[in-house]
């Protein structure tokens, strides 16, 4: 039912936003593609057709993933796949007739654009976010 197209984006979170800049940008290539309000704390970076993003861990979204990164916390926030175009129903379904709790769809920037995505979580409790193949411009609110 579900055709995976590519990786998205994956999401790092770090109380190190500069050096992790400089290390995907400067050593690795990746270009500074979005840079949202400080308070927010994301910068995207383009890594080929995928979006590598890092956020602040004391900025809004990194205090949602709870303490700074270490040996024994998470850095990665989730990941994301871009799959095949579904309608959000008939996504809702499958997942759910898999045992899999569903929330709301929302709209969220991902590597061509905005588009309608969900989060889920895996048997090991990982996040993954599922973005439909259907996008639109939308700016930032």
């Amino acid at each position: 039912m579900i055709k995976v197209k590519m990786i998205d984006h994956i999401v790092l979170r770090t109380d190190r936003r500069d050096d992790m800049i400089r290390f995907y940008s400067d050593v690795l290539g990746c270009r500074v593609e979005r840079r949202l309000p400080a308070h927010v704390g994301l910068t995207q970076l383009r890594a080929g057709k995928s979006l590598i993003d890092i956020v602040e861990v004391d900025s809004e979204l990194g205090r949602a993933g709870g303490p700074p990164p270490s040996g024994t916390e998470k850095s990665i926030d989730h990941f994301c796949l871009q799959i095949e175009a579904i309608s959000e129903k008939s996504l809702s379904e499958w997942l759910e007739s898999h045992g899999i709790e569903v929330g709301d769809f929302e709209v969220r920037y991902g590597a061509e654009a905005f588009g309608s995505s969900i989060y889920i979580r895996d048997p090991d409790n990982n996040i993954v976010e599922l973005r439909l193949g259907r996008f639109r411009e939308r700016p930032y609110s």
